[in-house]
């Protein structure tokens, strides 16, 4: 079915059995610098799947490149051995492994200790997302970084690493220099492109050398920064003209954005808003100027979406990293023939670049198992005391619990009272360019049909029900109601949520959301109702929308609601509603706030508990228990993390 995809192909000396690449990205599992037993297990997972390429995370080549405090160092021979034993995890597959070699720059999140950070770039030029105003650098200093990338490809190579690849993308120090309006430098490498690029074909030549021919060397460019202060797309061209011409690296990987701004930061890791494979074509620009292969990435969640660029010849290989986080077994169900067995990645951004933002080990929502390959994943072994176990409730909780405790054995019957399963997320895919977060339910449902789950729609689960049914365990996964604020509404239209997704009452033309959360919700709702021609005021308790969500989430929703004109008033605490304003107490100064002139006010003010069961059964004497929302109202992640964990106890 994916000719293409699972042809051969090279890199320099090195051949890839497939066109499949993991591509790096930050787990958060090193430590101090090295490498761990989780790192290693969560690589190998996928090089069991089939890929055909990891690209391990940045590992730092200086000690001024710590963008985190929880990266990979190869400044040292100490980090040797980790590397060695993750190189032969992965080879031991038949996958090749590269790593990348860093240096941030200005680009610096956080120090280990919570200082201000301090960074280097080619000028005094401060980025606008970390509000790092930088230490230009000397030429001594330039020489000693162009110096660390070369021993560090050398520790790579010497740990049994295929190649490495430059980390010249996404506004890091290489492409600082290469950006006119980041250098302002008077000397060599300042000015023309010519100098601009002095110092990435510098490194690309040190590394050269130190390593020799067989090593392969990767170039990661962003082809479109996305950002009003971006290198010219042609240069960008230019350069990799250039390197190509010279020999220096075998190949050219393509992605897009850049992290000194909100609008670049989000091509980071794009969440869902942006279509497929979109960085396409910035892919083809490269591929057509250079003779090596290429690289693109961005948003290819599926093999056909991989197969269809590679069969129109924008690149020569795909990452596909976000893919086989929701996935290890992606590239070997895609190669044995079986696409519709794969878990979809639905590009929501909540477990994986969600974790790493706030310093957590990355995940996936759907699948949690990810990132967990050394705990969890190992406890899904065949029960040795099978039982009969009735679930209430087919949300994101009660499917993976069923799915997972069927797989081991248990004989599981899965009731959900309504029609359709899915939950909140059936709500959730009604939101404007939320569509593909359905996938979680498609996807749960194959694992509950494939592990042979008795799936019954239209069954409330009673007390009576539960009598017949004479089960070992019940698990009550019953989930969420919307939550009323105990408020004054009197002469108030008042709608909540997901009233007004299921299109049950008419919102007027004037509206206010009133969001608690902070999450999804209020700011899609607001995009929902702008788009459907009202009015919006959003109204956020928060310091600002969509505090809880993943950042690039956030921003990208927040510029959709700035181009749709919808108001937004942080620190708006709810107080109560009359027939034409709504109410609300400064939620820090506790000084009032009166929104006039509204139609209706709409409510995403969280949930409260479905417990009515749990009630109901408060006197049978077998073994209960409470998952998911119905435990206590959180998100899908939680909702799926805890079926998992459900699942694997006997």
């Amino acid at each position: 079915m994916f000719a293409k995809l699972f042809s051969p192909v090279r890199i320099g000396s090195i051949e890839l059995a497939n066109r499949i690449v993991s591509t790096g990205h930050d787990t958060v599992m090193a430590e101090e610098g090295h490498v761990t037993d989780r790192l290693i297990a969560y690589h190998q997972a996928r090089a069991e799947g089939g890929a055909g390429l990891i690209v391990v995370q940045v590992s730092g080549v200086h000690e001024t490149a710590r963008y985190t405090s929880h990266m990979l160092m190869a400044t040292s021979d100490d980090a040797i051995p980790g590397y060695t034993r993750l190189a032969q995890a992965v080879q031991a597959h038949g996958t090749r492994i590269f790593g990348q070699l860093f240096h941030p720059g200005r680009e610096i999140m956080e120090t280990d200790d919570g200082t201000a950070a301090i960074a280097y770039a080619p000028s005094a030029v401060p980025n606008s997302r970390f509000r790092v105003m930088p230490i230009p650098l000397s030429l001594n200093l330039i020489a000693e970084i162009v110096q660390g990338y070369a021993d560090s490809a050398a520790r790579l190579q010497r740990a049994g690493f295929d190649g490495c690849e430059i980390v010249a993308s996404h506004g890091y120090l290489p492409a600082q220099f290469l950006n006119p309006a980041v250098n302002l430098r008077d000397d060599d490498y300042g000015g023309p492109l010519a100098n601009r690029m002095r110092f990435l074909v510098e490194i690309a030549a040190a590394i050269r050398h130190a390593t020799g021919p067989d090593f392969a060397i990767s170039l990661r460019l962003s082809g479109d920064e996305r950002d009003v202060e971006a290198l010219d797309q042609s240069e960008t061209v230019a350069v990799c003209r250039h390197l190509d011409t010279a020999g220096l690296v075998d190949c050219f990987h393509v992605t897009a954005g850049n992290s000194a701004s909100l609008s670049g930061a989000i091509h980071i890791v794009p969440p869902m808003f942006y279509a497929a494979g979109y960085t396409a074509p910035l892919a083809a620009q490269v591929k057509a100027a250079v003779g090596r292969p290429v690289i693109v990435t961005g948003r290819i969640n599926q093999p056909q979406e991989a197969e269809a660029i590679l069969a129109a010849g924008h690149a020569d290989l795909c990452g596909m990293t976000r893919a086989m986080i929701c996935d290890p077994e992606m590239p070997a169900k895609a190669r044995a023939g079986a696409p519709d067995r794969i878990r979809a990645c639905i590009g929501c951004n909540q477990a994986c670049i969600g974790h790493f933002h706030r310093g957590y080990p990355i995940s996936c929502i759907q699948f949690p198992e990810s990132g967990r390959e050394t705990t969890l994943a190992p406890r899904k072994t065949r029960t040795a005391t099978p039982r009969r176990i009735l679930i209430a409730g087919a949300g994101p909780a009660g499917l993976k619990a069923a799915a997972v405790l069927a797989a081991r054995g248990h004989a599981v019957t899965l009731c959900e009272a309504g029609p359709q399963a899915g939950g909140q997320a059936l709500l959730a895919q009604l939101l404007p360019g939320r569509a593909e977060f359905g996938g979680i339910v498609t996807n749960l449902l194959r694992e509950v049909r494939e592990a042979g789950v008795t799936l019954r729609l239209n069954t409330p689960v009673t007390a009576e029900l539960v009598a017949a049914e004479a089960p070992d365990r019940v698990i009550l996964a019953t989930g969420a109601r919307p939550r009323a604020p105990a408020i004054e509404t009197e002469g108030a239209h008042v709608l909540d949520a997901w009233a007004v997704l299921r299109g049950e009452g008419n919102p007027g033309s004037r509206v206010v959301i009133a969001d608690w959360r902070g999450d999804w919700i209020g700011m899609g709702l607001a995009e929902k109702l702008a788009r459907d021609g009202c009015s919006v005021r959003l109204f956020v308790e928060g310091i600002a929308p969509g505090e809880t969500l993943p950042f690039y989430v956030r921003d990208e929703m927040a510029a959709r609601l700035h181009r749709l004109g919808v108001e937004i008033r942080p620190y708006a605490r709810l107080f109560g509603a009359d027939s034409d304003s709504v109410y609300f107490t400064h939620s820090a100064s506790g000084d009032a706030i009166v929104a006039e002139a509204v139609d209706t006010l709409v409510l995403a003010q969280g949930h409260d508990s479905n417990r009515d069961l749990a009630a109901a059964l408060a006197g049978w004497p077998g073994r209960v228990e409470i998952i998911g929302d119905a435990l206590t109202p959180r998100s899908a992640e939680d909702a799926v993390l805890e079926g998992l964990k459900c699942g694997i106890q006997d």
